[in-house]
């Protein structure tokens, strides 16, 4: 079997506004943008770790922690309306006609997601690897809480198909929340002929840390984030990466 090309995507843009040039802005001793590039290297099954970036600044930082830079993301494709999708899609279609490089499985990865376990992303490339009919697979959060929201008519209504409240040992329903930003793995011909980066044949890694959920967009996460973080350093955790 012909090894397959898994490149890890990593979108790192100049622009962000909840917390001006976050990405780079050092957090538990290591610039941000530092953990998720380090999660990505760290994964046994990724061979190549890109950061996608309009900013040369970040760029110089990516490669300080490790990661490729090979381009410099075009303006288009930095707007605060910029797709994922777009900005994979750019990844993807560049290597292919800047190298002549076909990526096999396309990992996608996002900094503002700091708490990220080891062993996860290498999980989502294996599913990919091992079962060639999935499309994608990814991280998420399983949770018992009860959801509504306005139906087509503006009424609210309960998602959930009981409406009992049980007992949280007994409820059987669990709902997911994507978590791709932690880790995710997909087949780049998702992106190439639908647009979109998750297939329809999927694989999902429950994952129950808490910590996971922290997505970093401004000051209140920011604090939630370091503190854990320095307490995670003290304790000498060696789940994340937070320790390197």
């Amino acid at each position: 079997m012909k090894k397959k090309n898994v490149v890890a995507i990593i979108p790192a843009r100049g622009g962000s506004k909840g917390i001006a040039r976050k990405n780079i802005l050092p957090i538990g001793g290591k610039p941000l943008l530092y953990y998720t590039v380090k999660a990505a290297l760290d994964a046994k099954l990724v061979d190549r770790v890109i950061v996608s970036t309009d900013d040369k600044e970040i760029a110089k930082v990516a490669k300080k922690a490790g990661a490729e830079v090979p381009f410099i993301r075009p303006a288009e494709h930095s707007t605060d309306l910029a797709t994922s999708e777009a900005v994979l899609l750019h990844a993807i279609n560049w290597l292919k006609e800047n190298e002549n490089y076909d990526i096999d499985i396309l990992v996608y990865l996002q900094v503002t997601d700091p708490f990220k376990r080891r062993g996860m992303i290498d999980a989502c490339v294996k599913k990919l690897i091992d079962n060639p009919k999935k499309d994608s697979a990814f991280a998420v959060n399983p949770t018992h809480k009860k959801y509504w929201h306005y139906d087509e008519k503006g009424k609210l209504v309960r998602i959930r198909q009981t409406k009992e409240h049980t007992p949280r040992q007994k409820d059987k329903g669990w709902w997911y929340r994507e978590d791709t930003g932690i880790a995710s793995a997909t087949k780049p011909k998702i992106l190439l002929e639908k647009g979109v980066r998750l297939g329809d044949n999927v694989w999902i890694l429950e994952n129950h840390d808490a910590l996971s959920s922290i997505d970093i967009h401004d000051k209140k996460d920011w604090w939630i984030a370091e503190t854990i973080i320095k307490r995670l350093q003290k304790e000498r955790d060696k789940e994340y990466y937070f320790n390197e």
